[in-house]
């Protein structure tokens, strides 16, 4: 369907603004499909753009309806296992495995299939059936040495198998492949294996911001403890100024009373001020 130009602008804009908040901000994507929409909610691309964004937000049944009228405007199956997760999502793991047999997804790509493959090990771990989980994660891409852009996450789906079965050396080695084929990070691959060798990992900017406050606690009692002794200081040298005019004032009484005793008193008087001078 061919738009005027002007809207088609104003479209292409909206849906360039949903690709590029989608995954850091899924609700502010949401917000530009709705507007996508109502402007041209008869393009294919729309419809499938605002899929993606309701799916992000986990509004799994309006993505349902979007990803359908996307596939009835098209005719391509490639949206087939994204539509089979939101099946999941809205509680139908059975409905799931049921679109995982069915024809359209031999149309499939290699990628589309290894998709569907993940949905469906998904749906039966939904289901409690581990072992089948395990079994339908099992394929040549996931046996491959060649890193796809898929192989990541189909080793990480089958290490989390194998880990909630109990299986826990053989899912440590999963996960070790996993993060050798996880170059872009799409995993939390590298986090599980060090939670699994008892790993754990310290931020460092919390433990200098902590070290700052202490530094600070301490030089907030410094400036204490200066402003302490800035107010105990004088009354310290006032107590001892008194102190100086106290003994002056002895000494002043002791010489009159040695010039009133007889001279044979007067040697020891005068031993007796060589010992105050002493002291």
């Amino acid at each position: 369907m061919s738009l005027p130009k002007g809207l088609a602008e104003d479209v292409s804009k909206n849906l360039v603004m949903v690709a590029r908040l989608i995954d850091e901000d899924p609700e502010g994507a949401y917000a530009y499909s709705k507007i996508a929409l109502r402007l041209a909610s008869r393009v294919a691309a729309v419809r499938e753009a605002a899929g993606f964004a309701a799916y992000a937000n986990q509004k799994y049944s309006e993505a349902l309806a979007e990803f359908r009228a996307a596939r009835r405007m098209t005719g391509s199956v490639d949206l087939w296992p994204v539509m089979a997760d939101c099946e999941r999502g809205l509680g139908r793991p059975e409905k799931a495995l049921e679109m995982a047999g069915a024809p359209e997804v031999h149309k499939l790509d290699k990628a589309g299939q290894v998709e569907m493959r993940l949905v469906a090990a998904g749906a039966r771990r939904d289901m409690d059936q581990l072992d089948a989980a395990i079994v339908t994660l099992q394929s040549p891409e996931l046996a491959s040495n060649t890193v796809q852009p898929w192989t990541a996450r189909l080793r990480y789906a089958y290490a989390d198998a194998l880990l909630a079965a109990g299986r826990e050396d053989e899912a440590r080695e999963w996960f070790a492949k996993a993060v050798e084929s996880d170059k872009d990070g799409s995993t939390d691959a590298s986090d599980r294996l060090a939670e699994m060798d008892g790993v754990e990992f310290v931020d460092a900017f919390v433990e200098d911001e902590d070290e700052d406050e202490s530094d600070a606690d301490v030089d907030v009692d410094t400036d204490a403890d200066s402003e302490i002794d800035d107010e105990v200081e004088p009354e310290a040298e006032a107590s001892v100024a008194d102190e100086v005019d106290v003994d002056d004032e002895d000494d002043d009484i002791e010489d009159d009373e040695d010039d009133e005793v007889a001279p044979a008193v007067s040697v020891e008087a005068k031993d007796d001020d060589k010992d105050d001078d002493k002291d």
